[in-house]
């Protein structure tokens, strides 16, 4: 048995054409852990249609920096849809804050939406609801079936690129240009 085992942890999964799955269709996910136990990701390109505003008055969270108000809030996935996670650069460090790289974190407290609501949040963020989830052994399945292309995540197509262009900068990190492939591509 091979047990060697490749971790696309901070990496991009840009959904193949012919996944059909509503959840995961034109997506771009980026991987914050994935180990032989399974893999949690953040969906970074569906923006849900909240605004920080409705999510800061829902929590009772006053907003000290204007310019924040109209943030959009992100459909991070399926899993734990009611729970708030946020992908920021490392510059900003909570309790429960996980360190992906050097670079990016992931958080999911109360006090860092109170941070970024005060204009003392992180440089970049992404704040979303939900993220995805895999079993053991399921992205991979996943992988090898083409549901997925994965290529090393790129900070600025993570935090500097509007979500409607988030699919096309990922796959351009490739050198792909989707339209043209197949979704029989290794399938011969």
């Amino acid at each position: 048995m091979n047990t060697f085992f490749d971790s696309f942890k901070n990496h991009f999964l840009i959904s193949m054409p012919h996944l059909n799955d509503p959840h995961f269709e034109h997506t771009v996910i980026y991987l914050c852990e994935h180990s032989k136990e399974g893999a949690m990701g953040i969906i970074i390109n569906r923006p849900a249609n909240v605004e920080f505003s409705e999510l800061a008055a829902h929590l009772k969270m006053p907003i000290q920096q204007a310019s924040l108000a109209s943030e959009p809030i992100y459909n991070g996935g399926p899993v734990e849809s009611e729970r708030g996670f946020i992908l920021h650069t490392a510059d900003k460090v909570w309790d429960n804050t996980l360190p992906v790289t050097e670079d990016i974190s992931l958080s999911a407290s109360l006090e860092a939406l109170e941070d970024i609501a005060k204009g003392a949040g992180p440089d970049a963020f992404r704040i979303t609801l939900g993220c995805a989830g895999w079993d053991a052994g399921q992205l991979e399945t996943e992988i090898a079936n083409n549901d997925w292309l994965v290529c090393e995540a790129d900070l600025d197509v993570l935090f500097h690129t509007p979500s409607d262009m988030q699919f096309t900068a990922a796959t351009q990190v490739l050198g792909i240009d989707m339209a043209r492939l197949s979704p029989d591509i290794g399938h011969g």
